[in-house]
């Protein structure tokens, strides 16, 4: 014990300030990929994505669904003139569509679609129920099939560093006192029901998260039958955090973007 006290006296405060100071990512870290150049692209570039992520059109425009990418670094190995790392850890989007990314000529991929407006939620009520709850948000986390990496993400959440807890943010094992439900891999068949009849136990208002790129859209079991192909294939999803796995502060953004507590241009 007085070992743990010296290193904290002598260490101080580790934990992260995110979101009011933006952290870093360390060097190397893949959190999501941008398009560098969407023009021009050869049809063949489709066949490097194993999840079908990239398309290009009859314009040979380039497209690049991030829902579905799992930042296993093929396209930017294959074609590192058009494809990038984003080094950042904001990748969550309100809306399905805002994860696709590149294929307006111009446009520039790492800007967020929604960097000019106020970041609501898609359920109001939600924002209005935290501020009356002063801060208090009970998750409940429900694993409809995931290969178990965002588990070990979102554990990592309530630890020293991360500390969701001090945003406000506690895990409930019961949904009939959860605000939000975080969903994590593609909804197999036998975890449909029990996925429908916990969000139908949650008292309203209440949001339902995606994470990890399995939630978002099936990922690599996409199309195979196996799973649903994504949670909004059997209930509408406020917040998609892509990923395979995403980082805490990746999942931290994503729930505060449920809950409407980011500022305009506070994820950039």
């Amino acid at each position: 014990m007085l070992e743990w006290i010296a290193r904290g006296l002598s260490r101080g405060r580790i934990t992260t300030r995110y979101p009011r100071r933006r952290e870093a990512p360390p060097d190397g870290y893949r959190g999501s990929i941008v398009v560098l150049d969407a023009v021009g692209a050869d049809r063949e570039l489709e066949w490097c994505c194993p999840t079908d992520a990239i398309r290009v059109d009859e314009a040979k425009r380039i497209s690049l669904d991030r829902g579905r990418c799992i930042a296993c670094g093929a396209c930017v190995r294959t074609a590192p003139n058009r494809f990038a790392y984003r080094h950042a850890y904001e990748t969550a989007a309100r809306v399905r569509a805002d994860l696709v990314v590149g294929a307006e000529p111009g446009a520039d991929a790492d800007a967020d679609a929604d960097a000019d407006e106020p970041p609501l939620p898609l359920r109001p009520q939600l924002g209005a129920q935290s501020r009356a709850l002063r801060r208090s948000v009970h998750v409940r986390h429900i694993d409809t099939g995931s290969d178990g990496s965002e588990e070990w993400e979102i554990q990592a959440l309530w630890n020293p560093y991360y500390d969701i807890q001090r945003l406000g943010f506690f895990l409930t094992s019961s949904p009939r006192h959860a605000d939000i439900l975080l969903v994590t891999g593609g909804v197999t068949e036998p975890m449909r029901r029990p996925l429908i009849r916990t969000w139908e136990t949650m008292p309203a208002p209440k949001a339902l998260v995606a994470a990890g790129t399995d939630a978002c859209s099936g990922g690599l079991s996409a199309g195979t039958g196996m799973t649903a192909g994504g949670v909004d294939a059997v209930l509408p999803v406020d917040v998609y955090v892509p990923g395979s796995p995403p980082a805490p502060i990746a999942l931290i953004d994503g729930l505060l973007l449920a809950v409407g507590r980011l500022r305009a241009g506070a994820r950039r």
